[in-house]
Protein backbone atom coordinates (compact mmCIF):
# COMPACT_ATOMS: atom_id res chain seq x y z
CA UNK A 1 0.00 0.00 0.00
CA UNK A 2 1.74 3.23 -1.08
CA UNK A 3 2.10 5.60 1.85
CA UNK A 4 1.14 8.64 -0.18
CA UNK A 5 -2.42 7.33 -0.54
CA UNK A 6 -3.11 8.07 3.12
CA UNK A 7 -4.11 11.49 4.40
CA UNK A 8 -1.33 11.28 6.97
CA UNK A 9 1.96 9.38 6.84
CA UNK A 10 2.33 6.24 8.89
CA UNK A 11 3.08 6.74 12.56
CA UNK A 12 6.71 7.78 13.04
CA UNK A 13 8.59 5.30 15.25
CA UNK A 14 12.20 4.89 16.22
CA UNK A 15 13.76 2.18 13.97
CA UNK A 16 14.28 -0.20 16.90
CA UNK A 17 10.60 0.15 17.92
CA UNK A 18 9.45 -0.31 14.31
CA UNK A 19 11.45 -3.55 14.01
CA UNK A 20 10.20 -4.78 17.39
CA UNK A 21 6.56 -4.25 16.43
CA UNK A 22 7.11 -5.80 13.00
CA UNK A 23 8.46 -8.95 14.68
CA UNK A 24 5.37 -8.98 16.92
CA UNK A 25 2.97 -8.95 13.98
CA UNK A 26 5.03 -11.32 11.83
CA UNK A 27 5.83 -13.95 14.46
CA UNK A 28 6.13 -17.71 13.83
CA UNK A 29 2.60 -18.54 15.01
CA UNK A 30 1.13 -15.88 12.73
CA UNK A 31 3.15 -17.11 9.75
CA UNK A 32 1.90 -20.65 10.36
CA UNK A 33 -1.65 -19.34 9.88
CA UNK A 34 -1.26 -16.70 7.13
CA UNK A 35 1.23 -15.83 4.42
CA UNK A 36 4.20 -13.53 4.92
CA UNK A 37 2.58 -11.02 2.56
CA UNK A 38 -0.71 -10.99 4.44
CA UNK A 39 1.04 -10.52 7.79
CA UNK A 40 3.21 -7.73 6.39
CA UNK A 41 0.16 -6.00 4.90
CA UNK A 42 -1.63 -6.11 8.27
CA UNK A 43 1.38 -4.54 9.99
CA UNK A 44 1.60 -1.74 7.41
CA UNK A 45 -2.15 -1.08 7.79
CA UNK A 46 -1.64 -0.80 11.54
CA UNK A 47 1.06 1.83 11.11
CA UNK A 48 -1.20 3.80 8.77
CA UNK A 49 -4.41 3.62 10.79
CA UNK A 50 -2.70 4.61 14.04
CA UNK A 51 -1.96 8.06 12.61
CA UNK A 52 -5.61 8.61 11.64
CA UNK A 53 -8.56 9.25 14.00
CA UNK A 54 -11.18 6.52 14.44
CA UNK A 55 -14.40 6.89 12.47
CA UNK A 56 -16.46 7.27 15.63
CA UNK A 57 -16.34 8.82 19.07
CA UNK A 58 -17.96 6.72 21.82
CA UNK A 59 -19.72 8.33 24.79
CA UNK A 60 -20.75 6.44 27.90
CA UNK A 61 -24.14 7.73 29.04
CA UNK A 62 -25.14 7.92 32.71
CA UNK A 63 -28.42 6.06 32.28
CA UNK A 64 -28.90 5.93 36.07
CA UNK A 65 -29.72 9.66 35.83
CA UNK A 66 -31.69 9.85 32.58
CA UNK A 67 -32.84 7.65 29.72
CA UNK A 68 -30.51 7.05 26.80
CA UNK A 69 -32.98 8.81 24.50
CA UNK A 70 -33.04 11.94 26.67
CA UNK A 71 -29.24 12.05 26.89
CA UNK A 72 -29.00 11.52 23.14
CA UNK A 73 -31.34 14.48 22.50
CA UNK A 74 -29.68 16.83 25.00
CA UNK A 75 -26.21 15.93 23.80
CA UNK A 76 -27.22 16.71 20.23
CA UNK A 77 -28.60 20.11 21.21
CA UNK A 78 -25.48 21.06 23.18
CA UNK A 79 -23.09 19.95 20.43
CA UNK A 80 -25.15 21.80 17.82
CA UNK A 81 -24.89 24.98 19.87
CA UNK A 82 -21.17 24.41 20.33
CA UNK A 83 -20.60 24.00 16.60
CA UNK A 84 -22.60 27.15 15.84
CA UNK A 85 -20.11 29.06 17.97
CA UNK A 86 -17.02 27.38 16.52
CA UNK A 87 -17.85 26.76 12.87
CA UNK A 88 -18.05 29.11 9.93
CA UNK A 89 -20.85 27.00 8.47
CA UNK A 90 -24.51 27.84 9.07
CA UNK A 91 -25.69 24.31 8.28
CA UNK A 92 -25.07 22.35 11.48
CA UNK A 93 -25.99 18.65 11.46
CA UNK A 94 -25.26 16.35 14.39
CA UNK A 95 -25.64 12.59 14.07
CA UNK A 96 -25.79 10.57 17.30
CA UNK A 97 -26.51 6.85 17.22
CA UNK A 98 -26.98 4.23 19.94
CA UNK A 99 -24.28 1.58 19.93
CA UNK A 100 -25.64 -1.59 18.29
CA UNK A 101 -24.41 -3.87 21.10
CA UNK A 102 -23.77 -1.78 24.24
CA UNK A 103 -26.98 -0.28 25.68
CA UNK A 104 -25.50 2.77 27.46
CA UNK A 105 -23.09 3.95 24.75
CA UNK A 106 -23.71 6.58 22.09
CA UNK A 107 -21.76 6.92 18.83
CA UNK A 108 -20.84 10.20 17.14
CA UNK A 109 -19.29 10.02 13.67
CA UNK A 110 -16.01 11.77 12.95
CA UNK A 111 -16.46 13.50 9.59
CA UNK A 112 -13.42 13.82 7.39
CA UNK A 113 -11.11 14.40 5.82
CA UNK A 114 -12.86 17.64 4.82
CA UNK A 115 -11.88 19.86 1.85
CA UNK A 116 -10.09 22.54 3.87
CA UNK A 117 -7.89 24.96 1.95
CA UNK A 118 -4.54 25.69 3.55
CA UNK A 119 -3.70 29.32 4.33
CA UNK A 120 -0.39 31.13 3.93
CA UNK A 121 0.04 31.80 7.68
CA UNK A 122 1.20 28.66 9.49
CA UNK A 123 1.19 27.68 13.16
CA UNK A 124 3.16 24.61 14.26
CA UNK A 125 2.01 22.55 17.22
CA UNK A 126 3.46 19.48 18.94
CA UNK A 127 2.43 16.01 17.77
CA UNK A 128 0.33 15.38 20.90
CA UNK A 129 -1.49 18.68 20.40
CA UNK A 130 -2.05 17.87 16.72
CA UNK A 131 -3.59 14.53 17.65
CA UNK A 132 -5.94 16.27 20.09
CA UNK A 133 -7.08 18.65 17.32
CA UNK A 134 -8.02 15.61 15.22
CA UNK A 135 -10.28 14.48 18.10
CA UNK A 136 -12.12 17.80 18.36
CA UNK A 137 -9.90 19.96 20.57
CA UNK A 138 -8.87 23.56 20.07
CA UNK A 139 -5.17 24.41 20.24
CA UNK A 140 -4.14 25.36 23.77
CA UNK A 141 -1.28 27.81 24.06
CA UNK A 142 1.25 25.43 25.72
CA UNK A 143 1.05 23.20 22.63
CA UNK A 144 2.05 25.94 20.19
CA UNK A 145 5.66 25.72 18.99
CA UNK A 146 5.87 28.21 16.13
CA UNK A 147 3.78 31.07 14.72
CA UNK A 148 4.19 33.79 12.08
CA UNK A 149 6.46 36.60 13.26
CA UNK A 150 3.68 39.17 13.58
CA UNK A 151 0.68 36.96 14.46
CA UNK A 152 -2.08 38.92 16.21
CA UNK A 153 -5.37 37.98 17.85
CA UNK A 154 -7.98 37.42 15.16
CA UNK A 155 -5.55 36.26 12.45
CA UNK A 156 -6.67 33.29 10.37
CA UNK A 157 -3.99 30.57 10.38
CA UNK A 158 -3.39 27.01 9.23
CA UNK A 159 -2.34 24.57 11.94
CA UNK A 160 0.32 21.93 11.31
CA UNK A 161 1.57 19.12 13.56
CA UNK A 162 5.33 18.65 13.99
CA UNK A 163 5.93 14.98 13.20
CA UNK A 164 9.53 14.58 14.29
CA UNK A 165 9.68 16.82 17.36
CA UNK A 166 12.28 19.06 15.74
CA UNK A 167 10.47 22.40 15.95
CA UNK A 168 11.90 24.58 18.70
CA UNK A 169 9.53 26.70 20.77
CA UNK A 170 9.30 30.25 19.46
CA UNK A 171 10.26 29.37 15.88
CA UNK A 172 8.95 31.76 13.21
CA UNK A 173 9.42 29.77 9.99
CA UNK A 174 9.67 26.02 10.60
CA UNK A 175 10.39 23.94 7.47
CA UNK A 176 10.62 20.47 8.98
CA UNK A 177 8.32 17.51 8.46
CA UNK A 178 4.77 18.44 9.40
CA UNK A 179 1.15 17.65 8.49
CA UNK A 180 -1.88 19.89 8.10
CA UNK A 181 -4.71 19.41 10.64
CA UNK A 182 -6.99 22.37 9.89
CA UNK A 183 -7.54 26.13 10.02
CA UNK A 184 -8.23 28.31 13.01
CA UNK A 185 -8.27 31.83 14.40
CA UNK A 186 -5.63 33.14 16.79
CA UNK A 187 -6.95 33.92 20.27
CA UNK A 188 -3.60 35.39 21.38
CA UNK A 189 -0.81 37.50 19.96
CA UNK A 190 2.51 35.80 19.36
CA UNK A 191 4.06 37.88 22.12
CA UNK A 192 1.48 36.62 24.65
CA UNK A 193 2.34 33.02 23.76
CA UNK A 194 6.12 33.18 23.80
CA UNK A 195 7.11 36.30 25.77
CA UNK A 196 4.98 36.05 28.91
CA UNK A 197 6.69 35.94 32.31
CA UNK A 198 3.97 33.58 33.57
CA UNK A 199 3.13 30.08 32.26
CA UNK A 200 0.80 30.61 29.31
CA UNK A 201 -2.70 29.10 29.59
CA UNK A 202 -5.95 28.93 27.64
CA UNK A 203 -6.91 28.49 24.00
CA UNK A 204 -4.29 29.89 21.64
CA UNK A 205 -5.93 28.91 18.35
CA UNK A 206 -9.67 28.33 18.05
CA UNK A 207 -10.22 25.72 15.33
CA UNK A 208 -12.93 26.74 12.87
CA UNK A 209 -12.13 24.42 9.95
CA UNK A 210 -10.58 21.22 11.29
CA UNK A 211 -9.55 18.63 8.73
CA UNK A 212 -11.59 16.10 10.71
CA UNK A 213 -14.83 17.32 12.30
CA UNK A 214 -14.94 15.58 15.66
CA UNK A 215 -17.10 16.58 18.64
CA UNK A 216 -15.48 18.30 21.58
CA UNK A 217 -16.90 17.35 24.98
CA UNK A 218 -15.32 20.13 27.00
CA UNK A 219 -18.04 21.09 29.50
CA UNK A 220 -20.76 19.20 27.60
CA UNK A 221 -23.38 17.51 29.82
CA UNK A 222 -20.89 16.82 32.64
CA UNK A 223 -23.59 15.21 34.78
CA UNK A 224 -25.10 12.95 32.11
CA UNK A 225 -22.40 11.91 29.67
CA UNK A 226 -19.30 9.87 30.48
CA UNK A 227 -19.93 6.65 32.99
CA UNK A 228 -22.50 2.36 38.36
CA UNK A 229 -22.09 -1.25 44.73
CA UNK A 230 -19.07 0.70 45.75
CA UNK A 231 -16.04 1.41 43.60
CA UNK A 232 -12.55 1.92 45.04
CA UNK A 233 -10.05 3.49 42.65
CA UNK A 234 -6.29 3.61 43.20
CA UNK A 235 -3.70 5.63 41.30
CA UNK A 236 -0.36 6.94 42.46
CA UNK A 237 -0.70 10.13 40.39
CA UNK A 238 -2.55 12.70 42.48
CA UNK A 239 -3.86 14.64 39.49
CA UNK A 240 -5.64 11.54 38.16
CA UNK A 241 -7.22 10.85 41.54
CA UNK A 242 -8.49 14.43 41.73
CA UNK A 243 -10.05 14.08 38.26
CA UNK A 244 -11.77 10.85 39.31
CA UNK A 245 -13.28 12.57 42.33
CA UNK A 246 -14.33 15.61 40.27
CA UNK A 247 -16.02 13.38 37.67
CA UNK A 248 -17.77 11.34 40.37
CA UNK A 249 -19.13 14.54 41.92
CA UNK A 250 -20.34 15.82 38.55
CA UNK A 251 -22.06 12.50 37.86
CA UNK A 252 -23.67 12.41 41.33
CA UNK A 253 -21.89 9.15 42.12
CA UNK A 254 -21.31 8.87 45.85
CA UNK A 255 -20.28 5.21 45.56
CA UNK A 256 -16.78 6.02 44.25
CA UNK A 257 -13.81 6.35 46.58
CA UNK A 258 -10.47 7.29 45.06
CA UNK A 259 -7.11 7.15 46.81
CA UNK A 260 -3.65 8.35 45.81
CA UNK A 261 -1.73 5.16 46.48
CA UNK A 262 0.82 2.85 44.87
CA UNK A 263 -1.30 -0.13 43.81
CA UNK A 264 1.65 -2.53 44.05
CA UNK A 265 1.49 -2.02 47.84
CA UNK A 266 -2.30 -2.22 48.12
CA UNK A 267 -2.38 -5.50 50.09
CA UNK A 268 -1.84 -5.09 53.83
CA UNK A 269 0.27 -7.56 55.79
CA UNK A 270 -1.40 -6.77 59.11
CA UNK A 271 -4.59 -8.81 59.17
CA UNK A 272 -5.84 -6.80 62.17
CA UNK A 273 -5.74 -3.53 60.25
CA UNK A 274 -9.18 -1.94 60.02
CA UNK A 275 -9.05 1.16 57.86
CA UNK A 276 -11.29 2.51 55.15
CA UNK A 277 -8.50 3.16 52.66
CA UNK A 278 -5.54 1.22 51.31
CA UNK A 279 -3.78 -1.04 51.93
CA UNK A 280 -6.58 -3.62 52.07
CA UNK A 281 -6.72 -7.15 53.51
CA UNK A 282 -6.42 -10.03 51.01
CA UNK A 283 -9.66 -11.08 49.29
CA UNK A 284 -11.39 -7.74 49.90
CA UNK A 285 -13.06 -7.27 46.51
CA UNK A 286 -15.67 -9.03 44.38
CA UNK A 287 -14.41 -7.41 41.19
CA UNK A 288 -11.02 -6.01 40.23
CA UNK A 289 -10.32 -3.98 37.09
CA UNK A 290 -6.60 -3.87 36.36
CA UNK A 291 -6.47 -1.12 33.76
CA UNK A 292 -2.73 -1.40 33.59
CA UNK A 293 -0.15 1.24 32.75
CA UNK A 294 1.03 0.38 29.26
CA UNK A 295 2.99 1.59 26.25
CA UNK A 296 -0.21 3.09 24.78
CA UNK A 297 0.67 2.08 21.21
CA UNK A 298 -3.00 1.55 20.36
CA UNK A 299 -4.00 5.19 20.89
CA UNK A 300 -5.36 6.99 17.82
CA UNK A 301 -4.58 9.31 16.25
CA UNK A 302 -0.86 9.23 17.02
CA UNK A 303 1.42 10.53 14.31
CA UNK A 304 4.66 10.00 16.22
CA UNK A 305 6.01 8.02 19.16
CA UNK A 306 9.33 9.24 20.53
CA UNK A 307 9.87 6.39 22.99
CA UNK A 308 12.80 4.03 22.58
CA UNK A 309 12.58 0.25 22.82
CA UNK A 310 13.64 0.17 26.47
CA UNK A 311 10.74 2.44 27.38
CA UNK A 312 8.27 0.40 25.31
CA UNK A 313 9.37 -2.82 27.03
CA UNK A 314 9.44 -1.38 30.55
CA UNK A 315 5.76 -1.97 31.28
CA UNK A 316 5.59 -5.77 31.37
CA UNK A 317 7.38 -6.15 34.76
CA UNK A 318 5.19 -3.44 36.33
CA UNK A 319 2.03 -5.04 34.97
CA UNK A 320 3.04 -8.37 36.53
CA UNK A 321 3.59 -6.77 39.94
CA UNK A 322 0.13 -5.23 39.69
CA UNK A 323 -1.29 -8.62 38.64
CA UNK A 324 0.08 -10.19 41.85
CA UNK A 325 -1.66 -7.50 43.89
CA UNK A 326 -4.93 -7.80 41.97
CA UNK A 327 -5.13 -11.58 42.44
CA UNK A 328 -4.42 -11.28 46.18
CA UNK A 329 -7.13 -8.62 46.61
CA UNK A 330 -9.75 -10.61 44.70
CA UNK A 331 -12.18 -12.88 46.56
CA UNK A 332 -12.59 -16.50 45.48
CA UNK A 333 -15.39 -16.55 42.92
CA UNK A 334 -14.54 -12.99 41.96
CA UNK A 335 -13.79 -11.57 38.53
CA UNK A 336 -10.56 -9.90 37.41
CA UNK A 337 -10.52 -7.88 34.19
CA UNK A 338 -7.14 -6.98 32.70
CA UNK A 339 -7.04 -4.28 30.04
CA UNK A 340 -4.53 -2.17 28.10
CA UNK A 341 -4.61 0.32 25.23
CA UNK A 342 -1.61 -1.11 23.40
CA UNK A 343 -0.99 -3.58 20.57
CA UNK A 344 2.09 -5.52 21.76
CA UNK A 345 2.02 -9.23 22.53
CA UNK A 346 4.24 -8.73 25.60
CA UNK A 347 1.63 -6.56 27.35
CA UNK A 348 -1.44 -8.49 26.21
CA UNK A 349 -1.52 -12.17 25.21
CA UNK A 350 1.86 -12.94 26.80
CA UNK A 351 0.59 -11.50 30.08
CA UNK A 352 -2.47 -13.76 29.88
CA UNK A 353 -0.28 -16.83 29.27
CA UNK A 354 1.97 -15.82 32.18
CA UNK A 355 -1.01 -15.20 34.49
CA UNK A 356 -2.60 -18.57 33.74
CA UNK A 357 0.72 -20.30 34.44
CA UNK A 358 1.51 -18.23 37.56
CA UNK A 359 -1.94 -18.30 39.18
CA UNK A 360 -3.58 -21.76 38.89
CA UNK A 361 -6.65 -20.24 40.59
CA UNK A 362 -7.38 -18.14 37.47
CA UNK A 363 -9.35 -19.29 34.43
CA UNK A 364 -10.32 -17.30 31.37
CA UNK A 365 -14.02 -16.49 31.04
CA UNK A 366 -16.30 -15.53 28.13
CA UNK A 367 -16.95 -11.80 27.69
CA UNK A 368 -20.36 -10.31 26.96
CA UNK A 369 -20.69 -8.59 24.62
CA UNK A 370 -17.78 -9.97 22.59
CA UNK A 371 -17.40 -7.31 19.92
CA UNK A 372 -13.66 -7.24 19.33
CA UNK A 373 -11.45 -9.68 17.46
CA UNK A 374 -10.01 -12.70 19.26
CA UNK A 375 -6.53 -12.72 20.74
CA UNK A 376 -3.45 -12.62 18.55
CA UNK A 377 -1.27 -15.62 17.78
CA UNK A 378 2.25 -15.65 19.16
CA UNK A 379 2.00 -16.23 22.93
CA UNK A 380 1.37 -19.99 22.89
CA UNK A 381 -2.30 -19.73 23.88
CA UNK A 382 -4.74 -22.31 22.55
CA UNK A 383 -7.41 -21.41 19.96
CA UNK A 384 -10.05 -21.78 22.69
CA UNK A 385 -8.18 -19.35 24.95
CA UNK A 386 -7.66 -16.85 22.14
CA UNK A 387 -11.40 -16.86 21.42
CA UNK A 388 -12.11 -15.79 25.01
CA UNK A 389 -9.96 -12.66 24.65
CA UNK A 390 -10.91 -9.39 23.00
CA UNK A 391 -8.24 -7.63 20.97
CA UNK A 392 -9.56 -4.52 19.27
CA UNK A 393 -7.37 -4.40 16.17
CA UNK A 394 -8.22 -1.34 14.06
CA UNK A 395 -6.02 -2.49 11.18
CA UNK A 396 -8.38 -5.42 10.53
CA UNK A 397 -11.31 -3.14 9.67
CA UNK A 398 -9.46 -0.09 8.35
CA UNK A 399 -8.72 0.91 4.79
CA UNK A 400 -7.12 3.92 3.17
CA UNK A 401 -10.26 4.47 1.07
CA UNK A 402 -12.42 4.76 4.20
CA UNK A 403 -9.87 7.06 5.84
CA UNK A 404 -10.09 9.33 2.82
CA UNK A 405 -13.90 9.40 2.93
CA UNK A 406 -15.01 6.46 0.78
CA UNK A 407 -13.01 7.61 -2.22
CA UNK A 408 -10.01 9.44 -3.52
CA UNK A 409 -11.12 12.93 -2.52
CA UNK A 410 -12.00 14.43 0.87
CA UNK A 411 -15.64 14.67 1.85
CA UNK A 412 -17.84 16.28 4.47
CA UNK A 413 -20.75 13.89 3.95
CA UNK A 414 -21.43 11.60 6.92
CA UNK A 415 -21.84 7.88 6.43
CA UNK A 416 -25.20 6.19 6.67
CA UNK A 417 -26.28 4.98 10.13
CA UNK A 418 -26.07 1.37 8.93
CA UNK A 419 -22.51 1.81 7.72
CA UNK A 420 -21.48 3.58 10.92
CA UNK A 421 -22.99 0.89 13.12
CA UNK A 422 -21.06 -1.71 11.11
CA UNK A 423 -17.79 0.11 11.80
CA UNK A 424 -18.50 0.78 15.49
CA UNK A 425 -16.65 -2.32 16.69
CA UNK A 426 -13.86 -2.21 14.11
CA UNK A 427 -12.59 1.31 13.57
CA UNK A 428 -11.54 1.84 17.18
CA UNK A 429 -8.35 2.54 19.06
CA UNK A 430 -6.20 -0.54 19.65
CA UNK A 431 -6.94 -2.10 23.03
CA UNK A 432 -7.15 -5.44 24.78
CA UNK A 433 -9.42 -7.12 27.37
CA UNK A 434 -9.04 -10.40 29.27
CA UNK A 435 -11.55 -11.63 31.86
CA UNK A 436 -10.55 -14.11 34.60
CA UNK A 437 -12.45 -15.99 37.31
CA UNK A 438 -10.67 -16.81 40.59
CA UNK A 439 -11.57 -20.22 41.98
Amino acid sequence: MPEEMSIFPRIALKPEVHDYLRNVFINKEVLAAVSQGEAEQRFQRLLSCLSHPPALTCVRASTHLASLEEIQHRLGEELKQQQKCDSQSEDISITILPHPHIPDVLLLPVIGPRPVVQLSSEVIVGAQCGSAVLRGAHVFAPGILATPKFMKTGDAVSVFSDLEGKCTRGNKDFKGKRVFVGNGVAEMDRSNIFCSDEPVKGVGIRMVEPLYQSPSFDGVLPSLAFLQGEVVALDKIRGKVERILQNAKALHLDCIKAHCFNSIKAVCTDQAQDTEGPPFPPQSFDRVLLDAPCSGLGQRPSMACTWNLKEICSYQPLQRKLFHTAVRLLKRGGVLVYSTCTVTLAENEEQVAWALNTFPCLTLQPQEPHIGAEGMLGAGLSPEQLRLLQRFSPELGWSVAEARGEGDSPTEQPESPTSLAHRANKDTIGFFIAKFLKS
